[in-house]
């Protein structure tokens, strides 16, 4: 459906494969706060009906996985963590726009482009990972991934002219590979 602008390079999973244990914190976060983000799109739409359906099983899922990193922590002695603030989040949410139309649209594009970087991620962590139920949940997670990216950008063209859609969905690309050049590497999704 669409590429990203920045590639990550293959060295930055490799300093996340190096410090695991605080990746894994941060990707059990980042899991809790997509769910959270599902559920306050249901709260703000409850008129559209594939996106409440949508956003109902988005919220699901994302439990489900923050479940599993949950469980991957506990068997490495880990602890969850406090949430942090997320610098690429909050940066790239500054391009969202107000009134009531634009600010859905950009929604919906900016939570699927943050789904694609986070395919592109864990299909790194994924690659730099040795063969493990680890490396096999990372394979697994990064297809999850690329399922919710496709998935909101289908619901962008739902609710909106395709032409649109893909008009701003470049210039929100632009802007996410320009704050991905810039953001210091740190052993987290983002």
């Amino acid at each position: 459906m669409f590429e990203l602008k920045y590639k990550t390079p293959k060295e930055w999973a490799k300093n996340v494969v190096e410090d695991f244990d605080t990746f894994l914190q941060d990707h059990a976060a980042a899991e809790k706060k997509a769910s959270g983000m599902a559920m306050g799109m249901i709260g703000h739409y409850p008129d559209k009906t594939k996106l409440v359906r949508a956003m109902t099983d988005l919220a699901i899922e994302e439990m489900i996985h923050f479940k599993q990193v949950l469980k991957l922590l506990g068997e490495r002695g880990i602890t969850l963590g406090k949430d942090k603030k997320d610098d690429y989040v909050k940066l790239i949410r500054t391009i969202i726009r107000q009134g009531r139309d634009d600010y859905l649209l950009d929604r919906l594009l900016v939570a699927g482009v943050i789904e694609a970087r986070g395919h592109e991620r864990f299909s790194l962590v994924a690659d730099a990972l040795e063969q493990s139920k680890e490396k096999e949940f990372y394979v697994a997670i990064a297809k999850s991934e690329e399922k919710h990216k496709n998935l909101f950008i289908e619901l962008a063209c739902e609710y909106y002219e395709e032409e649109r859609v893909y008009s701003r969905l470049e210039e929100i690309l632009v802007f996410e590979g320009e704050i991905c050049e810039n953001l210091p590497w740190t052993a987290a999704l983002h």
